[in-house]
């Protein structure tokens, strides 16, 4: 009965652990999946709902939290010093504030959605490039401009070009959003095998 327990008490921290840990090769899509083969079929469902490539919501997950569940802006400081309150309430993989994930979840009736879950996070990300492309006619493939989208918000976007700044972040992940569309497409055939479509 006990080794029963034992085992049952290390399945629950090994899936824990697997939840919580950062993927170990974050710089290549192929080994993402391979290593989160659940996170595929979620961006996959996420790339068909809303159009929005796999590639660009990684490319925007790698930039905003670096792939960490928990992720949050760091603590200002007082007197460079003292711990103070954060910049944002962004969390999670995606980043999101409170008042943009509590729209998300009115507009598409995810109301159990959580910022430290994958699959809501990149539904999320879907969701709001969506919208970019209908409020600033801008593509859902344009990782470039839908970042900048993403940084500022819908309203603030026509201020970019002033912001040297989120010019450079928006290049990074424009070049991480190639990146991964080029390992996706050399691995996407050995990602579509039955292990990914029967869940």
């Amino acid at each position: 009965m006990k080794i029963i327990q034992l085992n049952f008490l290390f399945l629950i921290i090994l899936f824990i652990s697997a939840c919580s840990s950062v993927p170990k090769n974050t710089a290549s899509s192929c080994s993402i999946f391979e290593e989160r083969y659940f996170w595929y079929k979620h961006a996959k469902k996420t790339e068909k709902k809303w159009g929005t490539p796999i590639y660009l919501q990684l490319a925007i997950i790698k930039m905003e939290s670096s792939f960490n569940r928990f992720a949050k802006p760091p603590r200002q400081k007082l007197f460079k010093v003292v711990p103070y309150k954060r910049p944002s309430s962004s969390f999670g993989y995606s980043q999101a504030v409170r008042g943009t994930w509590k729209q998300y979840k009115e507009e598409t009736g995810n109301k159990f959605a959580t910022r430290s879950r994958f699959k809501d996070s990149v539904d999320f990300i879907g969701w709001y490039t969506n919208k970019t492309e209908k409020i600033l006619k801008i593509s859902n493939k344009d990782a470039f401009n839908q970042y900048i989208a993403y940084h500022e918000g819908w309203g603030k976007y026509k201020n970019y070009k002033n912001n040297k700044k989120v010019i450079n972040l928006a290049k990074r992940v424009e070049k991480q959003s190639n990146i991964y569309k080029q390992q996706l497409s050399e691995c996407k055939n050995s990602l579509s095998t039955s292990k990914y479509i029967i869940f």
